[in-house]
């Protein structure tokens, strides 16, 4: 009758179904005696999203090779894309759609049509056509909510009254609610499928939640499952939660990541209980599994202007049963390269103990031996430093310590015996999604160490620097990533050649400039070896593309200069520039780097090469 309108009941939950490639490929096939040959035609709708909605939905597509059929199994396969073509347009809101399937030219209910195929020829395959009335695209009518609940929780289900009505969006609505019901610590709360009725006479859909959000509760018992060589009270110590707490299960999250990050777990999940305790509080469960509590770790890497270096380390995760770390390292480096003129090597052990007097920080202890022999300077030194590391957020973490180094450093045929007393304080910044291959984020250190004299005659002086990069993330999920990198640092309170020669400035390599020899860039000596200075400014411009799955490339500029007094910027700019390969492994990008200096200085080569684990910055 004209005015009036039909409503219908419909399941979102099986209208998303089809918004996956893996769809039910399950349905029962009849096998002929001889198999029906055919080929597939969907016509085009207008909707790139809807088309690939479609082909992906179609068994007669996907089964078409794997599954052969008969002639009464292709027209019941046939039958059962159409329920799946129907169901596709659904999902984007062509409720009043329509589906038009044909074999050999025939409709599905045609009389004439399994003696037509049983008659067909082998060759050529039958074609089997479909043409698709889309129909007004329905909006969202009336959205209403039943149950109790708070203003705040209804506004999480972001749907709009005229908003086109997908079904995806109703379920993600759905999600939203939910999750906010267990935020606001509704922990046994529950929303029902959506229910959607159509209003075919207005090409709207109304849509109602049922939401029982059940008493806000707060945390029962903690339990952690899994714990071997671990002490529980150390890990109970750590926890940021505790019984008695407001049930969230953001606090639920931060606390499993924070479990996972001390290092000695190879997993950890949280759980929580499917009813409440006696008290009416809802019990956590943490599971985890500790990894093995030794681990040997080998590496490698190479560049002309360093030679090879090979490495491997020894580490304990969990010394004393309170997550400590022993790690103790050595490696031999410098094998070639033409900033080096001889094998040099680095020997060292760390210790580093967490929650160290108070939670968030942790106590590092670390010893190191070192010699290198370059075109700059030889040198052979002992460190030692104490440092106190402390997370100050999620982002921003805090050090200072104590540094003392003993070295004896030849340049230009001069030796000299240096013993200096430091006080490193560093500031750090990490929002970066990756240590070994960024595409999101940015990183920035700021550090200052006032440096006393002990022996060798040197003034004291005060080292500053600034570093800083950024990944801009242009496709994602990370596969052009633009990466910007910066450096600025000063030192005052002691002249170029007041300050031993290791920590003076010098620019050039992988660090800094790329194409240039390592430490090559600012002032030389008549020889052409360098000084180093005072002040350094670099910076960095890579882009990074990733082709296909496992292979990428990269194109970079850099820039920088080394000067002799105290403003970083004074110096003479040198360029460097070049193209790289990446392949991506399960670890970490393997980078090869080929760089060029864009205006040579005297010493400069024609090239530099770097292979090594991980991008260059």
């Amino acid at each position: 009758m004209p005015g009036t309108h039909r409503s219908a009941n419909l399941s979102l939950a099986a209208l998303m179904c089809l918004m996956t490639v893996a769809m039910t490929l399950t349905a029962p096939v009849s096998h002929a005696a001889d198999p029906q040959a055919y080929s597939v035609t969907l016509d085009k709708t207008g909707s790139a999203r809807l088309d690939q909605l479609l082909q992906d939905a179609s068994t007669l597509i996907s089964l078409r090779e794997s599954a052969e059929v008969g002639p009464f199994a292709l027209i019941t396969r046939c039958k059962q894309d159409q329920e799946r073509f129907m169901a596709a347009l659904h999902a984007l809101g062509y409720y009043k759609g329509e589906v038009s399937l044909r074999i050999a030219g025939r409709m599905l209910d045609d009389p004439a049509l399994i003696d037509s195929l049983i008659d067909a020829p082998a060759d050529p395959p039958v074609m089997v056509t479909a043409a698709f009335e889309l129909g007004p695209q329905f909006h969202w009518g009336q959205i209403t909510t039943e149950g109790d609940i708070s203003q705040q929780a209804s506004a999480a289900l972001k749907l709009n009254t005229g908003d086109i009505a997908l079904a995806e969006d109703a379920l993600a609505a759905r999600e939203r609610l939910l999750n906010e019901l267990l935020e606001q610590g509704h922990a046994l709360a529950k929303v029902d499928e959506p229910v959607a009725t159509l209003r075919e006479d207005t090409d709207r859909v109304d849509i109602l939640f049922r939401v029982d959000s059940g008493p806000k509760v707060a945390v029962g018992d903690i339990a952690v499952n899994g714990l071997k060589a671990l002490n529980e009270t150390f890990v109970r110590s750590h926890l940021i939660m505790s019984p008695g707490q407001p049930f969230q299960p953001s606090t639920i999250e931060i606390a499993r990541q924070d479990l996972a990050a001390l290092g000695v777990f190879s997993s950890v999940s949280a759980q929580t209980g499917k009813q409440l305790d006696s008290g009416g509080r809802i019990p956590v469960n943490f599971e985890v599994a500790e990894r093995q509590r030794h681990a040997v770790n080998l590496g490698a890497a190479y560049s002309t202007d360093l030679g090879a270096s090979f490495s491997g380390a020894w580490q304990h995760r969990n010394l004393f049963g309170n997550a400590e770390q022993l790690n103790l390292s050595a490696g031999v480096m410098q094998l070639g390269g033409n900033s080096a003129t001889g094998i040099g090597y680095k020997g060292g052990a760390a210790f580093s103990k967490p929650d160290f007097l108070q939670r968030d920080q942790s106590l590092q202890i670390g010893l190191d031996a070192i010699k290198q022999s370059l075109d700059a300077y030889d040198l052979k030194t002992v460190l030692a430093e104490l440092l106190l590391n402390r997370k100050l957020s999620k982002y921003w973490h805090g050090s200072v310590g104590i540094a003392t180094q003993q070295s004896r450093i030849a340049q230009q045929g001069v030796t000299r015996d240096y013993t200096l007393l430091s006080m490193p304080l560093t500031l750090k910044y990490d929002s970066s999604n990756s240590p070994l291959d960024p595409t999101e984020g940015s990183i920035g250190t700021f550090s200052v160490t006032p440096t006393e004299s002990l022996a060798g005659g040197g003034k004291p002086f005060v080292t500053m620097q600034v570093s800083a990069s950024t990944y801009l993330d242009l496709g994602k999920p990370g596969r052009s990533v633009l990466a910007l990198r910066g450096l600025i640092g000063d030192t005052e309170g002691a002249g170029q050649f007041d300050l031993p020669p290791d920590r003076r400035f010098y620019g050039g390599g992988s660090a800094t400039v790329r194409g240039y020899k390592y430490q090559s860039i600012g002032p030389a000596f008549a020889d052409h070896k360098p000084q180093g200075g005072t002040a350094i400014a670099a910076g960095s411009v890579e882009l990074r593309q990733r082709i296909l799955d496992d292979y990428g490339v990269a194109l970079f500029a850099d820039a920088g200069q080394v000067s002799v007094d105290s403003f970083p910027f004074s110096g003479s700019w040198q360029i460097g520039a070049g193209a790289g390969l990446r392949y991506y492994t399960s670890f970490g990008p393997i980078r090869l780097d080929l760089a060029f200096p864009v205006n040579p200085q005297p010493g400069s080569g024609s090239f530099e090469v770097y292979i090594g684990l991980g991008q260059a910055f």
